[in-house]
């Protein structure tokens, strides 16, 4: 039988106002409360990303450390990842000193930019290293079929440790005014999957349909407003939550089951 689906949310991504959509979370407490909405609707992992000031995106360890001890109060069991998205301002430096600092359970990391388009790969291998000792989980996210089988040589050269297995797989990041189609997934399916905890995540108004076909070939899901504020008829979604709800109907009439808050740990092995 095959595993339970998890859902990841991200609510509110690097770039997002909310000029896109009045109910796009930029403080803590807007985003906890989202977080609280999405748990309850189904999904068992937050995607996080904080704003400075000006709702401006930050590496900032203060407003992750509050974001997470408001979490774990308000839904102890939800797994929260923070991002290092560097969103062109922050170097690898940077961002491994962000994660150093706060010491999350879970943080996702573009393999292009820890690795400064692949010329930093010393660098890159102390920084995967520590998080195995820190138990840190990474998420490493690949734009390109290209860049997961930089991945896999990554991994096999021993730049990246052999435990490390959970891949984001973004769909349409270089696709016509960033819309996504079920058919960008292909390309991945050809790498060796198997061994890999993967997720997917997609641009626009198909976001569902993107996600849909990846749990179908055994992935895990991600969605939200941070790249997609349409439900699949066309409509505004209200919020990520909103998403979330469609989502596991979806999946269920499917014949799949969404994974609980244990489940998602332990398929994770976090």
């Amino acid at each position: 039988m095959p595993d339970p689906v998890i859902i990841m949310v991200a609510p509110n991504g690097a770039r997002k106002t909310q000029k896109d959509h009045p109910s796009l979370p930029v403080t803590i407490e807007e985003t906890v409360a989202e977080a609280v909405a999405c748990y309850t609707a189904g999904a068992t992992v937050l995607h996080a990303h904080v704003r400075g000031k000006s709702n401006e995106h930050e590496l900032d360890t203060g407003l992750y450390c509050e974001l997470i001890n408001e979490l774990k109060q308000r839904v102890p069991r939800m797994l929260v990842q923070i991002t290092t998205e560097a969103v062109g301002i922050y170097t690898p430096q940077q961002q491994v000193d962000c994660v150093q600092a706060v010491v999350p359970e879970m943080t996702s990391v573009a393999l292009k930019e820890m690795t400064a388009n692949f010329t930093q790969l010393e660098f890159a291998r102390d920084f995967y290293h520590w998080a195995v000792d820190a138990k840190v989980h990474i998420q490493h996210i690949v734009y390109t079929a290209k860049e997961l089988k930089q991945f896999f040589s990554l991994r096999d050269a021993g730049i990246i440790p052999a435990t490390h297995k959970c891949v984001l797989f973004v769909l349409g990041r270089y696709s016509v005014d960033f819309q996504s189609s079920p058919g960008d997934l292909k390309p991945f399916l050809d790498g060796d999957i198997e061994s890999l905890d993967w997720f997917t995540c997609a641009f626009g108004q198909q976001e569902q349909a993107c996600v849909l076909a990846g749990a179908k070939h055994g992935g895990h899901a991600r969605i939200g407003f941070e790249n997609n504020i349409h439900l699949p008829n066309g409509e505004l979604a209200a919020s990520t939550a909103e998403l979330v709800i469609e989502l596991k109907k979806a999946i269920e009439a499917s014949g799949r089951v969404v994974a609980t808050a244990q489940q998602s740990r332990d398929l994770l092995r976090i």
